[in-house]
């Protein structure tokens, strides 16, 4: 318990100095959102916490299961479940032309930062955990495609999101990020 007090104290003292401004993402995102960057900020505090002090922590398998569910469903509320529930009529076929007006600034700064942040970030976690089920590399290096290729052509024909190439770039690269952190993750985390 000693090990994990501190970086839940943080997390809850950055959520709610930060509470603000995130709740602005309740107006188009579910507010399950909330609930994903809180679980998001506590994940990532606990991993810089374990790392810097040399510790790991020791997790069951069964509760690494229910916890990766829990956030698999979160997250297909939050791509297929929107409050306003506008008409997403559009699409991007053109890599790199989304990505560019976030970073043109042409947007609003903090859903720019959010829609970059979040469709890299929110994937690392299955590339971590692909990483583990797996050493193949063509499945490593394919399988992150075929998945978000699915959920984009779903949206889609759903009408409950917008299909855009930059996603699907953003969405693999959280997956390869995911990939990369897998040394790190062994060092602070044991599956038992």
């Amino acid at each position: 318990m000693k090990k994990i007090f501190i970086p839940i104290l943080m997390s809850i003292v950055i959520f709610t100095i930060f509470f603000p401004i995130t709740t602005t993402l309740t107006t188009y995102l579910h507010p399950v959102v909330m609930v994903v960057l809180f679980f998001c900020l506590l994940v990532v505090n606990l991993a810089i916490y374990l790392f810097v002090t040399k510790q790991q922590v020791l997790i069951r398998k069964s509760l690494l299961i229910v916890a990766f569910i829990l956030y698999t469903l979160s997250l297909l509320v939050l791509l297929f479940m929107r409050p306003s529930e506008p008409a997403y009529d559009n699409s991007n076929l053109v890599p790199l032309k989304t990505i560019s007006m976030y970073l043109s600034g042409n947007a609003d700064w903090f859903v720019s930062f959010y829609n970059l942040a979040a469709n890299v970030g929110l994937f690392v976690p299955f590339g971590v955990l692909l990483a583990f089920l797996t050493s193949n590399i063509l499945i490593r290096a394919f399988l992150p495609f075929a998945l978000i290729s699915c959920i984009e052509i779903t949206q889609l024909l759903t009408n409950r999101g917008s299909l855009d190439i930059d996603d699907l770039i953003l969405n693999v690269l959280g997956f390869y990020i995911g990939y990369a952190l897998v040394p790190i993750v062994r060092k602070i985390v044991k599956i038992k």
